[in-house]
């Protein structure tokens, strides 16, 4: 393995381990905000305990999602200094504020978990409130950061040097809003499902059902109702990408030649050696609709662009499949979900759904892992957009191959470590609903 693929390999692998962390680590504080909420306004011990169970996933989280984050940060100094010489002045305010952020939400979470019995209930709830915001900030402000990558703003580039820097114009560039909302609506989603199914899953082996029932309906409106906004988002994203990226764009749909109108694919086997794609189901102008409103409208193909400045297409294509089908049946389960609510029906009483809820435990997170591969992927061979390459931003250090195999090694071991911590949380659940029963036949007696 040469520097430069060991250098993206362990970009790649640290980046994909702290989505999830950050993901579940900005999500898990609104629903634990919620089920405290309603044991503050109802006395409901059984929403005192779901809030509990949650704050030690989020402590977990928080912990693992901090340490993967500055291993993340020192990365970028290891791997990529020439990206930093130039970008750390331009972008380095989000960045900046990103950290500021971090701090506020680890103080408040200090409070949030120490606070029980210690503080005003209130305040106490406030506290948690505060995590989950300034968690969700961190995560806007990351993304700001990488969608400055994709549409670079705030500068002059002149004669390869960067002038008049405007680092709030950097911050606020053309691709962060669609990014931001995208990635925010996918941690729902994601996050949303994961927990749900696995209350699910505890509901359907007959564990603890008021428990798992009252915690499933908390994590499942999140879920749902993201899922069903994502394709909204998804089309912000897409006709925003066709205007910027329109060589991203044509990789995501493995568009070879430019075409007017140009057909949506679905599924499909991208030959790269003949510019080709086989076995693909076309919807005849839908990718013209979707970059650009107009079903007879041109979408720009790889033939355009020039080969040297093509990103990998069958990766990036495979990838934008998964994520826009993984996506589609999460929004059909939400559907599923929405009208069994409309029509007033116990969810208990359908098992075909929650087991629908479990089967989507790890899919949210394959997409959200899917979308990033076509971000990231897709920008290629590009680290600035249209200013310098990735190949031309890499460390000239030798022996990064090594970095790679002990980072890899590292994430292993906290993977490993993570799913054990979060298993035991599980298995105490019983332990917090018995402790729950007892206290309440007491009180009655």
């Amino acid at each position: 393995m040469d520097d430069f693929l060991a250098a993206r390999s362990q970009m790649a692998l640290s980046l994909g381990f702290h989505i999830i962390y950050a993901c579940i680590g900005m999500v898990m504080p609104f629903f634990m905000a919620v089920s405290h909420y309603k044991w503050l306004r109802t006395n409901d011990e059984v929403y005192k305990n779901i809030t509990k169970a949650w704050s030690k996933g989020v402590a977990i989280f928080f912990a693992t999602g901090a340490v993967s984050g500055t291993m993340l940060s020192f990365e970028l100094g290891l791997l990529w200094p020439k990206f930093m010489e130039h970008a750390g002045p331009i972008f380095g305010m989000p960045f900046s504020l990103e950290g500021t952020a971090f701090f506020i939400e680890a103080i408040a979470l200090g409070f949030f978990l120490y606070g029980w019995n210690k503080l005003n209930k209130w305040f106490h709830w406030f506290t948690g409130v505060v995590v989950g915001v300034s968690g969700l900030a961190s995560g806007i402000l990351v993304v700001a950061a990488n969608a400055w990558m994709n549409s670079p703003a705030g500068f002059d580039f002149v004669d390869g040097k960067y002038l008049n820097i405007d680092p709030i114009a950097a911050m606020f560039n053309k691709a962060w809003f669609t990014q931001a909302l995208h990635m925010c609506l996918a941690a729902f989603t994601a996050t949303g499902f994961a927990v749900a199914g696995v209350h699910a899953l505890m509901i359907l082996r007959k564990q603890n059902p008021d428990f798992h029932y009252k915690a499933f309906k908390i994590a499942a409106v999140f879920a749902t109702v993201c899922a069903v906004l994502q394709p909204i988002s998804g089309d912000l994203s897409a006709k925003d990408v066709a205007q910027r990226q329109p060589a991203k764009l044509a990789a995501m749909e493995a568009l070879y030649t430019t075409q007017k109108p140009a057909p949506l694919l679905v599924g499909g086997i991208v030959d790269e050696k003949n510019k080709k794609v086989t076995h693909a189901i076309e919807i005849p102008g839908a990718l013209s609709f979707l970059a650009h409103g107009n079903f007879k409208a041109e979408v720009k193909g790889l033939d355009q662009i020039p080969a040297d400045e093509q990103p990998p297409v069958a990766i990036t294509h495979y990838a934008f499949q998964i994520m826009v089908g993984i996506g589609t049946l999460l929004m059909l389960i939400s559907l599923g979900y929405f009208i069994l609510l409309l029509r007033k029906k116990s969810i208990l009483d359908r098992k075909w759904l929650l087991k629908l809820f479990v089967l989507a435990i790890p899919l949210g997170y394959i997409a959200l892992e899917a979308g990033w591969v076509v971000t990231e992927v897709g920008r290629q061979p590009w680290i600035i957009y249209g200013i310098m390459k990735t190949r031309d931003a890499v460390t000239p250090m030798p022996g990064i191959a090594w970095s790679f195999y002990l980072f890899s090694a590292i994430y292993a071991s906290l993977n490993v470590i993570v799913i054990f911590l979060l298993y035991r949380q599980i298995k105490m659940v019983p332990v917090l609903y018995n402790q729950h029963k007892f206290s309440s036949s007491v009180k009655a007696n």
